[in-house]
């Protein structure tokens, strides 16, 4: 149930409603709009009827919050999700661009590549240090080292950390190392992980399932903010389909769809929805045009000789190019990079 309460309703007695609705075993949560405190009352309605709690003091009106995802949903929170970062803020007016190497290879490697997207006009340096690779004789990233040598590589050039947490366990670690926390496609619906961030005091971005409908993948945000944590984005980041030249099939169609159900910031990663190279950078483009809040982008400037992913890395004079073809389209889409 949402509960809109009039304007100018005093605290104490905002207050006094999300009490009852506790004392009720519902879980409650606020958000202001336009001038109004709106209350998401999640759980079993059976003991509380909306006509009941219209009349309470302070109420204007009840509403069903029809959608699965409650707390996602504009429904609940109607205007855009803003995410402060360092330097970032993700679902404002300027596009955020993440970019970096898809592993942390050695110190060489990231303070190198880092460099050149910091020049280049990224915000977030990406980079993996426990890697979830499909054999298990690939390169599994350098553990807690990987994140100290991707954290000092930020610091040294200004830029917030984004990397990728696989087992509730090292939620811990991570946060103690990157600004941004990312659940990567193969855990969206590891449920534990996610309850785990969701007491977290980071940001987090869900990567969207090899398989999930974008339903899915709402719920799957919805079950980190059920926890407290409404810093979440989303990635789009290709999806498993019939097509055999590109690695993945990027679903743009996600971008708008999402942003009319949800509130969240929408980030796309072109770099795993093709897969190829010289297919990342028109895909780029497109999710700009398309509505996207950021960019993650698969950086290395020796990718021939990548230890993961090298085959879709963009070289930073090709990523400069890029971050330079996008600040076109983001102004004639009203937006800036």
């Amino acid at each position: 149930m949402l509960i809109v309460l009039k304007p100018g309703t005093p605290e104490a007695v905002a207050n006094d409603v999300m009490t009852r609705l506790r004392m009720a075993g519902l879980a409650v949560h606020r958000t202001e709009h336009d001038g109004r405190t709106r209350i998401a009352a999640i759980g079993d309605l059976g003991g509380v009827k909306a006509d009941e709690v219209s009349g309470w003091p302070g109420v204007e009106a009840t509403q069903k919050l029809a959608r699965p995802f409650k707390l996602a949903s504009r429904a609940f929170h109607p205007h855009d999700t803003v995410i402060s970062v360092g330097r970032a803020a993700i679902g404002a007016k300027s596009i955020v661009v993440m970019a970096g190497p898809c592993s942390v290879e050695g110190e060489e490697q990231a303070f190198t590549i880092a460099e050149a997207v910091a020049k280049a006009g990224a915000t977030v340096l990406r980079g993996g240090a426990y890697k979830p690779r499909t054999s298990p004789y690939a390169f599994q990233g350098l553990g807690e080292e990987g994140l100290k040598i991707l954290r000092r590589a930020a610091d040294a050039f200004g830029l917030s950390v984004i990397s990728e947490v696989m087992d509730s366990q090292q939620v811990p670690l991570l946060a103690r190392y990157a600004d941004i926390l990312q659940i990567g496609a193969r855990n969206m619906q590891n449920y534990t992980l996610l309850r785990e961030v969701g007491h977290a005091h980071r940001p987090v971005m869900i990567k969207r399932g090899l398989s999930s409908t974008i339903e899915e993948w709402l719920l799957s945000a919805e079950h980190v903010m059920a926890q407290g944590n409404q810093q979440v984005m989303l990635c789009e980041r290709g999806i498993r389909t019939f097509e055999t030249y590109t690695r993945n099939t990027l679903d743009l169609n996600a971008v708008p769809v999402v942003k009319e159900l949800s509130h969240l910031p929408v980030i796309v990663d072109p770099s795993h929805g093709v897969g190829i190279r010289d297919k990342v950078a028109p895909m780029a483009r497109a999710a700009v045009a398309a509505g996207a809040d950021g960019l993650m982008i698969e950086v290395h400037h020796d990718p021939d000789h990548a230890l993961s992913d090298g085959a879709q890395s963009l070289y930073p004079a090709q990523f400069e190019s890029l971050v330079a073809q996008i600040r076109t389209i983001a102004e004639v889409v009203g937006r800036t990079v």
